[in-house]
């Protein structure tokens, strides 16, 4: 009877560790949908910034809008720290292509409608270094709870893996 109760208890106690270790999960891939969403909404300003510069830059206008569709992927739950860092990059080097043919036409620059379209693309890159925070908080929590035993036993049974962390964004 006693061995049957301390089984019972050992199976209650395994089971109360992989429910907070999916949990953890669950709430790393909802961090990680939201980075999609802002990068997502970075990209359709960045869209719309390219749009701007179609009459002052047709041939790089092209090259650009050829480069987003090419390299463009969503972010999604299942998406890695690594897809991030590639859709980022991607973000920086085609607004950097911008920021340089406004500069070379002063009055894109100071047109209403790029101003608006940079100060979204700003909007939504402060709400994704919050994003970013909060997925490596949660990407912490769990690595850390993975390094501990039992959890890294009961982690190991279903396949649970440390995660890696989102690098700060080159600015």
């Amino acid at each position: 009877m006693i061995i049957i109760i301390v089984i019972a208890i050992l199976v209650i106690w395994g089971i109360f560790i992989q429910r907070r270790l999916a949990g953890m999960t669950e709430n790393i891939n909802h961090a990680m949908n939201q980075i999609g969403i802002q990068l997502s909404s970075r990209f359709d300003a960045l869209t719309a910034l390219l749009e701007l510069t179609k009459e002052y830059a047709a041939h790089e206008y092209q090259i650009l809008t050829q480069t987003i569709r090419s390299q463009h992927s969503a972010i999604t739950p299942l998406s890695t720290a690594e897809d991030v860092r590639k859709q980022e990059q991607l973000i920086s080097e085609v607004l950097g292509h911008i920021c340089i043919i406004a500069e070379q036409h002063p009055e894109l620059k100071s047109s209403a409608d790029y101003v608006r379209c940079m100060n979204a693309i700003d909007k939504y890159e402060k709400t994704s270094r919050t994003s970013r925070l909060i997925y490596n908080d949660k990407v912490n929590r769990l690595n850390l709870e993975l390094q501990m035993f039992p959890s890294s036993l009961i982690a190991g049974l279903f396949g649970i893996r440390k995660r890696d962390y989102l690098e700060a964004a080159d600015e």
